[in-house]
């Protein structure tokens, strides 16, 4: 029986094991990964990394109706390495069990464990006509 254990303690768990990494240099090797749902659970605890490393206020990603990912980063509004298509449906599955927002749209807390110490990000999902979008937001 496959144990499937909480994605929540994954992402932290993942955060602790990338935190000396370049998150950008190990987000643009996830595409390639076999198990996509592990991929997803890595960018997710990458794009927490890279946003606290880089003073980001918020990284979105959008899925167009067509299924196209892509990721923007406000701080200096510029496109981050795209997860792929397979890994971006596994990363909007994820985020959406991970903060039980089960409708077309809803916002909320979530804290992420960092090491040491903690981080609240706010995770907006949003869906319409079609394309979805994520929204993690970064304190100041």
């Amino acid at each position: 029986m496959k144990e499937k254990r909480n994605l929540h303690l994954k992402v932290q768990e993942l955060c602790d094991c990338y935190t000396t990494t370049d998150p950008l240099q190990e987000m643009s090797r996830l595409p390639d990964d076999q198990d996509k749902e592990e991929s997803a659970l890595k960018w997710l605890a990458l794009t927490a990394l890279h946003g606290i490393n880089n003073n980001a206020s918020k990284i979105t990603m959008r899925r167009s109706p067509e299924g196209s990912v892509t990721v923007t980063a406000e701080y200096r509004r510029s496109e981050l390495p795209s997860p792929g298509t397979e890994v971006g449906d596994h990363i909007f599955k994820a985020v959406r069990e991970i903060t039980h927002i089960d409708a077309a749209k809803g916002k909320t807390q979530l804290a992420l464990g960092v090491r040491d110490s903690s981080v609240d990000l706010r995770v907006k999902l949003k869906s319409k006509d079609g394309q979805e979008k994520i929204s993690i937001k970064f304190p100041e």
